[in-house]
């Protein structure tokens, strides 16, 4: 009697083309994995390359000086360095505890999905206006509202460094402010799907266990979708260091630390790219590439050190 368990011909076939999909599927993410790895690193070469004649005569004192002087071809990008910095920093403060929040009550159904999902998709809608148009709405709108505001707290709080300056308009801190509401639509959107890709288990068995909803959502929600929000942020971060256009306009484009406030002016590695690159020559052009290096570099820290931070929370949990 012939064995009823061998697989029909049409089956076998339509196994073994199932095989070649797979393995076929493999290979082509594996390619383009391996194709966005050499653009970077093709990118690394081509800015260190056209680098070296400033890395050269500058070296590291590149990175711990402040002058900036074209007819005296003498640069320093200490001054663009911190103001990329503080206003990241600025940025990501703002911005993620409000952008997680939103994330939780646009993935809680706080509210009725007829309603939830236009928010939602409004929220995503933030993230594609064009940066200019961010720049020419702080220019009109934000710093006349927060130029009341710095003024109030250098009356009052002066005596803090960091509000130690008068605002003259353009400064840090609105750089910083525009930047946070640039990034916001980012983290928020990411953070959502992470907290709506957790499986609803979870949530079922935490309810189960007698967690009220508020425990589910801090102890079982945010560190199940905990990359997925550092993800989220990372990408932020990355945008928020890397904006040119929007902080061109509103951050004042000072050259030199003239304090460790937040409401003088400043500049940023972005910035300085974007207003000096055009008209620049000679080694001006390989500095303006070193700053450019540096802040590839800065970008790939932080990376390594959100990547770090996901794997030693995940061998905790």
């Amino acid at each position: 009697m012939a064995s009823t368990n061998q697989p029909s011909p049409m089956a076998w076939q339509r196994s073994k083309t199932s095989r070649w999909i797979d393995q076929g599927f493999v290979w082509v993410t594996a390619a383009f994995g391996i194709g966005v790895a050499l653009i970077l690193l093709v990118i690394a070469l081509r800015v260190g390359t056209d680098a070296i004649p400033a890395i050269q005569k500058f070296g590291l004192g590149f990175l711990t000086t402040s002058r900036w002087s074209v007819n005296d071809e003498v640069f320093g990008a200490l001054t663009q360095i911190y103001g990329t910095l503080v206003t990241s920093f600025m940025a990501l403060l703002l911005a993620v505890p409000i952008g997680i929040g939103v994330a939780l009550f646009l993935s809680e159904d706080f509210l009725p999905q007829r309603i939830q999902q236009p928010i939602v998709f409004l929220v995503e809608l933030l993230a594609a206006i064009p940066s200019v148009v961010y720049g020419l709405w702080a220019i009109f709108v934000l710093i006349p509202i927060l130029k009341p505001i710095g003024d109030g707290l250098n009356s009052t709080l002066g005596w803090l460094p960091i509000f130690s300056t008068a605002p003259s308009g353009p400064g840090i801190y609105v750089a910083g402010i525009i930047l946070s509401i640039m990034i916001l639509p980012i983290i928020a959107a990411i953070s959502r799907d992470a907290l709506t890709a957790v499986p609803a288990e979870l949530r079922q068995a935490a309810y189960g266990l007698g967690a009220t909803r508020w425990e589910t959502i801090f102890q079982i929600m945010l560190p199940a979708a905990f990359s997925g929000i550092v993800g989220g942020i990372m990408l932020a971060l990355g945008r928020a260091m890397g904006e040119t256009m929007a902080v061109t306009m509103v951050i004042g484009n000072s050259d030199t630390i003239k304090s460790a406030s937040i409401l003088s002016q400043g500049s940023t590695v972005a910035s300085l790219l974007a207003n000096q690159f055009a008209e620049a020559g000679g080694l001006q052009v390989a500095s303006l590439m070193y700053a450019a290096l540096v802040l590839f570099a800065l970008t790939l820290v932080v990376n390594v050190l959100a990547e770090i931070i996901v794997r030693r929370f995940s061998l905790k949990l």
